[in-house]
């Protein structure tokens, strides 16, 4: 056992560090499990690390963190139980130090011939959650050509219970997130609503606008690109308001033909046309004590701008053919793809009609600026998808995640959701890879995007697309992101002020 007045400051400090951690955050438990592989290899001196955990379903070992100069490799590999050292480790749930692994019969070479990446000693110790072995964790070639000691396991034995406590933890806590956004899901589902789904801090900003709005009256105006989630955002608005039990009614303007439109918003009485047998409510009197949503408010013809302005400023519609107006009581929120300033200038949309609605301007910021939310809404999409064509798919392959990081995403969330679906309709296995998405390529070619710069602004743009593709690729990991990189640390730091990249 360890002695506790010969133990190092350091590593205790490492050690009460991860401790808190494993209790305040179980948000990302990727991160989590990393920064104890991290300690566990600096503490011990190794060159490489794995985290190695079982996949219940079809027993297999895959490699869940991989650090060192192989790590990308290495996360392409899976074991079975027994197999190599790693696997033998899982299999009988005993601890090992190898320090000769080539001369070690339990030693399989296939990985590090495959990865390229010299083996010469091991530390392997499972992971247990109630006895049961769940993972290994394993530490590759002491620095220095040293061997690894007894306090070196011992070590890594503790950090071995971390990581399976945090597992544990973590994976308790989203299974009961997850059941609770179901649960909250189908409500909403069966009330008409959509679920949201995001945590980039980019979303996380504007949901907080959105409550501060919700419990006003005033008009709200959602801007931003086509397919980013606009109607989501206006639903949020409606159910954080004290009209949240009140109709929420959508109205979709270029979907209704211009002849149409006034009626459809503002109702009739019978006799007003040839075709008006009976009164008819519009979509305004229908959302009487509730909402309004008009989503793409760009379009709407200048005729009934005025109408709509008249509605805004005296609370009162009067149906087609009426004689009289009628007291409403409607809160309107707008939304719209257009550059609504350009419209008011150019006299398609009048000024006094904007100023009305523009009282909350929202802007949602697209997909592409928002990039920590695609994994979360990948799952999120997958899961539905499966379940609706029937198919047992378990997930992404990491490449696959990369695709969907690294796509444009011109068309925003609806593209990912529709690219999902195609993925799960295509794909053969228990995997979604690569090859199973079918993607416009709308972004610039690299004459578009160099073109008018000077040689030093074109570097600094290739430097800065570099530099973030790999820190995405690394999950942020500055440190991982410097090796991939060939770069100091600190010289990394220095770029990401240097060149404004922001996470």
């Amino acid at each position: 056992m360890l002695d506790l007045h010969t133990i190092n400051a350091k590593k205790l400090e490492t050690l009460i560090e991860i401790n808190a951690l494993i209790n305040s955050d179980y948000e990302d438990i990727h991160v989590l499990l990393t920064r104890i592989i991290e300690s566990a290899t600096k503490l011990t001196e190794g060159e490489a690390s794995s985290l190695i955990l079982e996949n219940p379903e079809d027993r297999m070992l895959y490699f869940e963190i991989a650090l060192g100069e192989k790590g990308t490799e290495v996360k392409r590999f899976a074991l079975k139980s027994g197999e190599g050292i790693a696997g033998w480790v899982y299999e009988k749930n005993r601890s090992l130090i190898v320090n000769d692994v080539e001369s070690d019969k339990r030693f399989s070479p296939e990985i590090s011939q495959k990865v390229k990446f010299p083996t010469r000693s091991m530390l392997a110790v499972p992971m247990r959650m109630k006895e049961k072995c769940v993972g290994v964790i394993e530490i590759l070639n002491k620095r220095d050509g040293k061997s690894f000691s007894e306090e070196d396991l011992q070590w890594l034995e503790i950090f071995a219970t971390q990581a399976a406590i945090a597992i544990e933890n973590a994976r308790s806590f989203q299974r009961i997130k997850k059941e609770v956004f179901q649960l909250h899901g189908q409500i909403q589902i069966e009330k008409g609503y959509h679920p949201f789904v995001g945590k980039s801090k980019a979303i996380l900003e504007k949901l907080e606008i959105v409550r501060k709005a919700a419990v006003t009256d005033s008009s709200v105006l959602l801007l931003g690109e086509s397919g980013v989630g606009k109607e989501l955002f206006a639903e949020q608005i409606h159910l954080g308001s004290a009209r949240k039990d009140k109709p929420f009614v959508r109205v979709n303007c270029p979907a209704i033909s211009e002849t149409l439109l006034e009626s459809e918003l503002f109702g009739h009485v019978k006799g007003a046309f040839t075709d008006a047998y009976s009164n008819r409510k519009g979509r305004f009197e229908l959302a009487d004590g509730g909402t309004i949503f008009l989503d793409e408010i760009g379009d709407l013809p200048f005729s009934v701008q005025a109408k709509l302005l008249r509605v805004l400023q005296e609370r009162t519609i009067e149906p087609v053919g009426a004689t009289a107006p009628r007291k409403i009581d409607v809160r309107i929120i707008a939304a719209t793809n257009k550059d609504i300033e350009k419209e008011v200038k150019e006299s398609r949309f009048r000024t006094d009609l904007y100023y009305r609605l523009n009282v909350l301007p929202i802007y949602i910021p697209p997909l592409r600026e928002r990039r920590e939310d695609i994994p979360l809404l990948a799952e999120f999409f997958l899961e539905r998808c499966k379940e609706d064509v029937k198919k047992h798919i378990r997930g992404f392959t990491p490449e696959a995640m990369e695709v969907l990081l690294s796509h444009a995403w011109p068309g925003n969330v609806r593209e990912l959701e529709n690219a999902v679906e195609r993925a799960v309709v295509i794909s053969q296995g228990e995997w979604i890879t690569p090859h199973s998405f079918i993607l416009r390529s709308l972004s610039p070619t690299d004459e578009e995007r160099y073109r008018g710069k000077t040689l030093k602004d074109a570097v600094n743009l290739f430097k800065a697309h570099f530099v973030k593709r790999t820190l995405e690729k690394k999950g942020w990991n500055q440190t991982v992101a410097a090796k991939e990189l060939g770069i100091q640390r600190t010289y990394l730091s220095r770029l990401l002020k240097e060149l404004n990249i922001q996470k």
